[in-house]
């Protein structure tokens, strides 16, 4: 049986990535170079990062530093996570990673991404219409992203 990957390139070079996951290339790095624990984050973590990215992301869109439809689109993806507990088994990084939260926050980026991006037509790992950094980090402070789902 044939090991369905798509590939997937950054700085550092290209990865294989499972084609039945929504996760992206630095998610997959996070996984190889982080199993430490075994233990993933709760759902209720999950919903709440979501949570403040659907805040983050309708400030964006009132402010037009998103655009009306693609920002939609993605709310969309994120009612899926928050309201329907769609997409939860995407999110496989151990708990205990560098302490920043930036595979986590980068996790999330690319799931809301590469499900956003599929509804629209394209390919997982294609980053467009949306990109996990460009239209999931703007404005939002990584440190602050990651803490407040904490309180």
């Amino acid at each position: 049986m044939k090991n369905n990957t798509r590939k997937e390139k950054d700085i550092l070079g290209g990865l294989e990535i499972p084609d039945d996951v929504y996760w992206g290339i630095n998610t997959q790095r996070a996984i190889n170079n982080f199993q430490i624990s075994g233990k993933t984050f709760p759902y209720s973590f999950i919903h709440s990062l979501a949570s403040v990215k659907k805040a983050c992301l309708l400030a964006n869109i009132e402010l037009k530093l998103v655009e009306q439809k693609l920002g939609e689109s993605m709310l969309e993806t994120l009612d899926e996570i928050i309201l329907e507990n769609k997409f939860l088994d995407q999110f496989p990084l151990d708990m205990f990673q560098s302490g920043s939260g930036t595979q986590t926050n980068m996790n999330m980026n690319e799931v809301i991404a590469n499900i956003t991006n599929e509804k629209l037509g394209h390919k997982k790992g294609e980053k467009k219409p949306v990109h996990p950094n460009d239209h999931e980090t703007k404005v939002n402070h990584l440190m602050m992203l990651f803490l407040l789902p904490c309180i």
